[in-house]
This record gives structure tokens, C-alpha cells and sequence, in this order.
């Protein structure tokens, strides 16, 4: 059974695109989207015109040209590093979505039809079929537990590393496909139906 395959952080498939993406958005259209970086960015240009003019026209007044230059060479560092890390933080998102995509088509699930198992490939599934997970194999869509109780890995869509309990019943018998069952098994009712099954499919 195929699992989410866990995106690095400095994967160079992520990095490349993001150095780019960080240059463009320099754009005042996308950094008056967040006003802090957008009132640096805007120190950042400003401590660079006085830094050039400071080297052209010196003033006796004016603060010593390697100051005014280190405090621009900061500011545009500011302002770059937090642009490539919201690029590198899309760029994991989209990789993930794509990864866990590719495991949906990829999965089998174990339809229960008149009480009888049979296996079908996940994208066959549609709204209201049941399915059975055990420990070890991958939720294969959006549902909702009907029967049983079992630990679940929702790192690949949350990020957060420590298992939920998922039980028929409650609040806590919503599940989503790509997820791991750890322990346990539970019957699902798919909620989606092929093509629309969650904000990843």
C-alpha cells in the first residue's frame, strides 16, 4: 500500500521555483498584502536612494556610507527571506497535494457491498459506499467512521505528527482520504463522491 510521500524542505524541486517566486514578489501588488513587509520593502528602497546618493553627493550631515549601505543589504534581506519562505511554504503545500493526489489514483479500497469485500480502485468510489480500513493501509476518501474506533496518522494533511483517534459517532468520526489507519479497523462511509472529495482532489 502506497503512502504520502513526505515533502523536505530542501528538496531543490521546491527551493529553485521559490527563488524565483521570491523575486517576484517584489511586486507592491502582492506586498501591500501584508503591511509589515510592505512598510520594510518600502525602507528598503528608500535607505538604497539615500545610500546611492550619499556615494555620489557626500554630505557632511549624511550617516557614513557603510552604515546606510548595511542597513539597506538588511532591509532587502528582510524582505527577500520572508518572500522565499512563503514561496517555499506553497511550493511544499502544492507538492504534498499533488503526492497525495497521485496515492489517491493509486489506492485500493476494500468496498463492503451486501456485506461481501471487494477490492476497487479509490476512484471508483462514490457518495455513500462503505469501505473497510484496517492498520497499515490508507484512508481512500473523504467520510465518515460508521463502525469501530482507530488511531489515524493525519500528518500528510495537517502536519501535525501525533495520531488522532478517530470513532463512529461525535466529532470525531470525520476522516480524510490519504490518511493512515495505525491501529484498529474501521468501516467509512465515503461523503464524496469521484472528483470531489476534498479541497486536494
Amino acid at each position: 500500500m502506497s503512502t504520502a510521500k513526505h515533502i523536505s524542505l530542501f528538496d531543490t524541486s521546491i527551493l529553485r521555483p521559490a527563488m524565483v517566486d521570491s523575486l517576484r514578489k517584489l511586486d507592491p501588488a502582492h506586498l501591500a498584502k501584508n503591511p509589515v513587509m510592505f512598510v520594510v520593502a518600502v525602507g528598503s528602497f528608500l535607505t538604497t536612494g539615500l545610500c546611492v546618493r550619499n556615494a555620489f553627493v557626500p554630505s557632511a550631515d549624511a550617516a557614513p556610507l557603510w552604515f546606510a549601505a548595511l542597513t539597506s543589504l538588511w532591509l532587502w534581506f528582510t524582505v527577500l527571506f520572508a518572500n522565499f519562505a512563503e514561496a517555499v511554504a506553497e511550493g511544499r503545500g502544492k507538492a504534498q497535494a499533488a503526492s497525495l493526489k497521485k496515492m489517491r489514483r493509486e489506492t485500493n479500497a476494500r468496498r463492503l457491498t451486501h456485506g461481501r469485500e471487494e477490492r476497487v480502485p479509490a476512484s471508483l468510489l462514490g457518495r455513500g459506499d462503505l469501505v473497510v480500513v484496517e492498520a497499515g493501509e490508507v484512508i481512500p476518501g473523504d467520510g465518515e467512521v460508521v463502525e469501530g474506533i482507530a488511531s489515524v496518522d493525519e500528518s500528510a494533511i495537517t502536519g501535525e505528527s501525533a495520531p488522532v483517534i478517530r470513532e463512529s459517532g461525535g466529532d470525531r468520526s470525520a476522516v480524510t482520504g490519504g490518511t493512515k489507519v495505525l491501529s484498529d479497523r474501521i468501516v467509512v462511509r465515503i461523503t464524496a463522491s469521484t472528483g470531489n472529495r476534498s479541497s486536494i482532489g
